[in-house]
């Protein structure tokens, strides 16, 4: 999988039955928020997948046609690649400022332990590698949710910015308000509309909820109870 920022790798396999228990054939998967792709992999079918960071999207984009990055990337280089994006391509950027960095908080350090002992570069490779077969036919985007095209009566899957969390430096600050009331928006045009997040507004109704780990950091004590959302007026 890859390693992103919020990602729901953990709690996939207890919110996608929720989730799709009602698709029906040849329904529409969309993801607006796709992030690392690691709920969105583990779908069949008709899917879309949107994130405002481009360079994210060209990666994806690219492990989903037979692309594969570079198998080994030094610390030098990524922080070269830090200062100077235009030397590599889209793909790779979107690669290196996610995969290779500390937390995948794009670009903020290269990623490795204190003893120098564990390989990050080849470890983040051997994971989009194996993802890499699970996106093929995914649609990839790169756009803001509210413009993004859905077609009629899709499933939509959110896992926005939280509210009060960290805030993720390869977009722009987020309106929660906005968001929400988008939400309601597309569940009156029809579409089934399902979000992740810690609180809703009082006509969400909550389906689940389990304490998670909170963060990348598997040996964290920082934890949070994730839910998840649909708008029931």
């Amino acid at each position: 999988m890859m390693k992103y920022m919020g990602s729901k790798a953990r709690i996939a396999k207890y919110i996608l039955p929720i989730i799709l228990k009602d698709r029906k054939p040849d329904q529409w998967y969309v993801e607006p928020f796709v992030g690392g792709a690691n709920m969105i992999d583990k779908v069949e079918g008709n899917r879309i997948g949107a994130d405002l960071n481009k360079p994210l999207i060209a990666c994806l984009d690219g492990l989903s046609k037979g692309w594969l990055p570079p198998e080994n990337i030094s610390e030098e280089f990524f922080n070269k690649v830090k200062v100077d994006h235009s030397i590599v391509d889209l793909k790779t950027l979107g690669y290196i400022g996610t995969q290779l960095t500390f937390g995948a908080m794009w670009f903020s350090a290269y990623r490795k332990d204190r003893q120098g002992i564990r390989n990050y570069s080849d470890e983040a490779f051997r994971h989009v590698e194996k993802q890499a077969t699970k996106l093929r036919s995914v649609k990839f985007e790169s756009c803001s949710y509210s413009v993004l095209d859905i077609p009629d009566s899709s499933i939509i899957y959110c896992d926005p910015p939280y509210a009060g969390t960290a805030k993720y430096k390869a977009v722009d600050d987020f309106d929660h308000v906005k968001f929400w009331q988008w939400c309601r928006d597309m569940s009156d045009k029809g579409h089934q509309v399902f979000i992740s997040e810690y609180n809703a507004p009082d006509d969400f109704e909550c389906l689940w909820q389990k304490e998670i780990q909170s963060g990348l950091n598997t040996n964290s004590t920082k934890k949070g109870i994730e839910k998840l959302f649909k708008y029931n007026p």
